[in-house]
């Protein structure tokens, strides 16, 4: 009789199709491969940290619409952000490389693949250096107003800047330590977040005394935007959800850490964005019908908080009860340091696997694998160095480091569709063992015309009237990555990126295995 193989030898069998499948694709093995399926799916669900983007971006649409744009956005943009992540996750699956976005849109463009591949790299890699800075500014921010409640230290420019900066300092140790680390950590910021909502939202069911009906929750408007045309109005709501919904593709960036990642990749950026729908929208919806004053006077009361978030107000409102709403901050709190670690992760794979085709300046020492941990440990710096200065502004002005991080989410997403609609385009793409089959080209084109919509409500200007204040600068940043990625185009770019060998994996033949 032949002996039935062990846990160990299928798992190996596993790492070594892994491998397999790598090389196909014209890299080398380098990542420990030490992440689960479930740790996939955990470091997008916790970029997108719905404990994370709810709360800091809850006023946006509160001042945009209200409750209707908060209750009935999320669910539409959620849709219509599935359809993006479903396109994505098909060309995952096919091609499972930590560059994820970049090299897709290499291997998929019919022309100048070199090209493509390097606008949509620097797109990338700008935008999840600035959304990196804004999370864990952002986290900094929430911790400071915890801080400010619990303690009655007062916030100040310098110090929120300086938590900033021990944030990223603790995130970059934290990933440095190695991927079995790593994994254990997004495991336990997925839980963490799960039974954060739950609680949450147990809380200001049962605590509460009265909530509002479900027909004003679902309907009810409110308007600060200075702005009169009503579906104006919502649309700009919408951006609450849409600055929520980003970075989800990290499970692609981890995918040579992943096992079964031509399964298990596309599996966790969808299931990342499915669970946080569903758990978004029960949290949004549980806040918002716990406000207890429900009118214009109200609404505006809580949008005026001094503790400056919204749903803080509305915590320490509907329950009447400091310690349980501080505590319920202090949720809010850990959810946001782990979205903050997740998002080193991501950056730091993205930045080592551009760096291996040789795009950045410096390449040759931020591609370096820490043979010990098997972690890009010298990108994993470079991002949290380039997080720190690009958050810099915020010492002297808000609107300057606004303007600087408005490039995260549009850069972001211009980086995220383009692949989709090279393969949209690409007739000749063969799709992986995880694919959408017969309904690939409808979600596919709702996705590629979702994405143009947004980038449109994103240049657009939120409030009137216009001052330097309130002026919309993510149209000065998006040009300003675009010029950027152009000029180092022409002075390096072209000669250095991708140059010789490594070229080879955009133009040979994708079911050809190299030997």
């Amino acid at each position: 009789m032949s002996e039935r193989p062990t846990a160990a030898a299928t798992q190996q069998s596993i790492d070594d199709a892994d491998a397999a499948a790598l090389a196909e694709l014209g890299y080398k093995q380098e990542l420990h491969r030490g992440m689960s399926g479930f740790s996939n799916f955990a470091v997008s669900f916790s970029i997108i940290s719905i404990l994370a983007g709810c709360i800091t971006s809850y006023a946006i649409a509160l001042r945009s619409g209200g409750p209707a744009a908060i209750n009935l956005g999320w669910p539409i943009a959620g849709v219509f952000v599935l359809c993006v992540a479903l396109a994505m996750a098909e060309v995952c699956s096919r091609y499972p490389t930590a560059g994820g976005l970049y090299f897709w849109a290499g291997r998929l463009a019919k022309r100048d693949k070199k090209k493509w591949a390097w606008y949509v790299g620097w797109f990338n890699f700008l935008g999840e250096i600035a959304v990196t800075a804004a999370i864990d500014f952002g986290a900094a921010t929430t911790m400071m107003a915890f801080a400010a409640l619990t303690f009655g230290v007062e916030p100040t420019a310098v110090g929120t800047f300086a938590l900033f900066v021990v944030l990223m300092v603790i995130h970059a140790l934290l990933n440095s330590f190695g991927v079995k680390l790593v994994s254990r950590l997004s495991n336990l910021s997925a839980w963490w977040h799960i039974g954060g909502v739950a609680i949450i939202v147990a809380v200001l069911w049962i605590l509460p005394t009265s909530h509002q009906s479900f027909s004003w929750t679902m309907t009810a408007w409110h308007n600060e935007t200075g702005w009169s045309f009503a579906p104006y109005v919502f649309f700009m709501g919408l951006l609450m959800a849409q600055y929520t919904y980003t970075g989800y593709d990290a499970s692609a960036h981890v995918a040579e850490e992943t096992k079964n990642a031509a399964v298990a990749a596309p599996k966790g950026i969808v299931m990342s964005v499915v669970v946080s729908i569903i758990g978004g929208w029960i949290l949004l919806y549980t806040i918002t019908s716990a406000i207890p004053d429900g009118s214009e006077a109200g609404l505006a009361k809580t949008l005026a908080s001094p503790t400056g978030l919204p749903p803080a107000q509305i915590f320490l409102d509907a329950l009447n009860n400091p310690t349980m709403a501080k505590f319920l901050l202090f949720i809010v709190c850990g959810a946001q340091f782990f979205c903050g670690m997740a998002s080193v992760t991501a950056n730091s794979r993205m930045t080592y696997a551009f760096s291996r085709d040789n795009a950045l300046p410096g390449s040759k020492h931020w591609a370096k694998v820490n043979k010990r941990t098997g972690t890009p440990t010298n990108s994993i710096w470079l991002c949290v160095g380039g997080a720190i200065v690009l958050a810099s502004p915020a010492l002297f002005n808000t609107t300057a480091y606004l303007a600087v991080t408005s490039v995260a989410v549009i850069g972001l997403y211009v980086a995220y569709v383009t692949p989709v609609l090279l393969r949209r385009l690409n007739k000749d793409f063969t799709p992986g063992p995880w694919n959408l089959g017969k309904w690939s080209p409808l979600i596919g084109w709702i996705a590629v015309v979702w994405v143009a919509f947004i980038c449109v409500l994103f240049v657009l200007p939120p409030v009137f009237p216009i001052t330097i204040d309130t002026f919309n600068y993510a149209p000065i940043a998006v040009v300003a990555v675009f010029v950027l990625a152009t000029v180092l185009w022409y002075t390096r770019g072209r000669k250095t990126f991708m140059t010789s060998a490594e070229a080879e994996h955009l133009t040979m033949d994708a079911d050809k295995l190299l030997d």
